[in-house]
């Protein structure tokens, strides 16, 4: 019998380059929110795939970028905090697009850590170019990133995905399982629905109110009937926000309301009355009291 190999991944990278999408692939199930939006991630998150002799603890961040408010700045203390103590760090950028100034801040981050953890970098979205173009961006990438192993994937049509499991359990060390072999996140499920209704919003509203929302769960219950029963308050910077976000007669909160449901009775397993309504929070990207309401707060 060979030895049993566990650590802990963390995936880094610029907003946007499918850094969720990777995990819930990777895991064969949706614990992470995902948008076209840039910034959907907004807290580390566990992903544990258990397979037969290995266990792989996948630490989600949000995208490093420059920060331009108080929960911007938090957004990259999370994710620079979750390469501390990692047994491998992922960078994932986009291969489909050139470096982006995030991205070099994010190489010059990564090079000046020290050397505990094993490095690899993992171009996605490759189904989207010619062998040219992806001999070029893995040249120019690969000049980026120190000490760096380097992989090939499309998190979406899920090629390479194997052969990147492989590679990590080869990287991590020998040692026995952290968690459960039944547990597959770190997250409570009431903070993966607000995940989830957040998620909703940004793709029902793409561009209108883009990151000006955050969502707190007042209530979760489960009912007698086995139906879980969720209160939540969406918030936004302002009253034009708000009528946006409720639509006329009310429509785009209601469609918001039912893509969450329908996302968060996918992941309980279980049926879901949603309660939604909308605050205005006047900018509370730069209130840290707020911030602390919706959880996001520095560990010390």
């Amino acid at each position: 019998m060979s030895e049993h190999r566990s650590g802990f991944i963390a995936i880094v990278g610029r907003p946007n380059v499918g850094k969720s999408t990777l995990v819930n692939a990777l895991l064969g199930q949706k614990i992470a929110a995902v948008s076209p939006r840039p910034q959907t991630t907004r807290r580390r998150q566990l992903g544990i795939l258990t397979i037969e002799n290995a266990q792989l603890v996948f630490v989600d961040t949000p995208g490093i970028h420059q920060s331009r408010h108080k929960l911007g700045e938090f957004l990259n203390y999370e994710a620079e905090e979750a390469v501390a103590g990692v047994d491998v760090i992922i960078w994932l950028v986009d291969a489909s697009s050139e470096p982006t100034e995030d991205d070099i801040r994010i190489s010059d981050l990564l090079n000046k850590l020290p050397l505990r953890a094993q490095r690899l970098l993992v171009l996605n979205k490759i189904d989207t170019l010619s062998a040219d173009e992806e001999a070029a961006r893995t040249e120019t990438f690969s000049k980026m990133l120190n000490h760096a192993d380097v992989m090939k994937v499309s998190s979406t049509k899920k090629i390479g995905l194997d052969e990147l499991l492989e590679k990590l359990i080869s990287m991590l060390p020998q040692r026995p399982p952290d968690y459960p072999e039944e547990q597959v996140t770190d997250s409570y499920e009431r903070d993966i629905a607000a995940d989830l209704l957040r998620e909703a919003c940004l793709i029902q509203l793409r561009d209108e109110v883009p990151h000006s929302l955050a969502v707190r769960i007042d209530e979760f219950t489960e009912r007698e009937n086995g139906m879980a029963y969720i209160a939540a308050t969406i918030f936004v910077e302002r009253e034009s926000q708000k009528g946006i976000v409720i639509g006329e007669g009310g429509k785009m909160l209601k469609s918001i309301g039912s893509a969450a449901r329908k996302e968060i009775e996918e992941m309980g397993g279980r049926k879901v009355f949603l309660e939604v309504r909308v605050k205005v929070s006047k900018d509370w990207r730069d209130n840290q009291n707020m911030l602390n309401q919706f959880g996001y707060i520095k560990r010390k």
